[in-house]
């Protein structure tokens, strides 16, 4: 059954005088694939801007918006009309060869994968993989899907979820040593993780749906977190089923509440919006951000 949703995302950066605006880089519409097609996008930014579109080296669409004036306002309003097909997990067979760890990738998938398989960030004490080790059974076989299964749902249960407007990811051992994180750090945590474990990721950021703060949706809805603003979680590649997504902060797995619009080998490729302004320092008085995923339910 596909599911179609409605999203705007508006942002608004604002300033106590007229300031100078540089090229802004917004990471904002849907990834196409087989799974979700974009039926209708629009963007509009205030001041009027010069706004290209592009792809980065992993496919992802960009807006590059130039705004033309001075201004104390800048605000970039973007909405899409998406149809996605969530694959139940279930239907998503693994080579025999990769059900259980460790388990070996195909020569010419490591060529591929090699960036999603290489950790980016030091664990000098191997603390982390002992963090990672915990999920391994030593009395029986380890199931690739049940061992992350088992670390996507400790994450959230065991961390304190703490969201964070400033820019940047907390590096797994910070995230560790705090006993929190927003759901980029969540996501960078299994991530780093994973890979010490010989499995393929990859960071996706994106939306969330959450029927609580749908107008639309019937009454009783649970909150997700990380709804109404942008989202983070991460995708494992398991030989056979392809990229599986995992989302540690709401204990997800797949499923038609998350809708991907960037991937990357690491957090910092996939900020949603980023650019520069020129004028004084004290002129800035802040950011606000914020996401609407509405269900049509025609």
């Amino acid at each position: 059954m596909s599911l179609r949703y409605d999203i705007l995302h508006t942002t608004v950066y604002r300033y106590s005088v007229p300031v100078r605006f540089g090229l802004h880089r917004v990471m904002f519409r849907p990834r196409d694939s087989h799974d979700l097609r974009v039926l209708a996008t629009d963007l509009e930014v205030s001041p009027a801007a010069q706004v290209r579109m592009i792809q980065d080296p992993h496919s992802n669409s960009i807006a590059l918006v130039q705004p033309l004036e001075e201004a104390a306002e800048l605000r970039i309003v973007c909405a899409f009309t998406i149809e996605y097909v969530p694959t139940p997990l279930d239907e998503l067979e693994l080579e025999p060869a990769a059900e259980f760890l460790p388990f070996a990738y195909s020569v010419q998938e490591r060529l591929d994968l090699e960036h999603y398989l290489r950790p980016h960030h030091d664990d000098p004490d191997g603390t982390l993989i002992r963090w990672a080790h915990q999920f391994l059974a030593h009395d029986r076989p380890n199931s690739t899907r049940e061992v992350l299964t088992r670390m996507n749902a400790h994450i959230g249960q065991s961390l304190r979820y703490a969201a964070r407007d400033e820019e940047g990811t907390q590096t797994p051992l910070e995230t560790l040593a705090r006993g929190s994180g927003s759901c980029r750090d969540y996501a960078l945590l299994m991530m780093e993780a994973a890979r010490r474990l010989g499995v393929a990721t990859r960071f996706v950021s994106g939306y969330i749906y959450d029927d609580a703060l749908d107008s639309t949706a019937p009454d009783g809805g649970g909150a997700v977190t990380g709804a109404g603003t942008t989202h983070a979680w991460l995708q494992a590649y398991l030989p056979g089923a392809g990229w599986v997504a995992f989302d540690p902060t709401n204990n997800l797995m797949g499923g038609g509440q998350l809708i991907r619009v960037g991937v990357a080998r690491d957090p910092a490729q996939a900020a949603p919006i980023s650019g520069s302004w020129f004028g004084k320092r004290e002129a800035y008085l802040g950011l606000e951000a914020t996401v609407r995923v509405t269900r049509r339910r025609d």
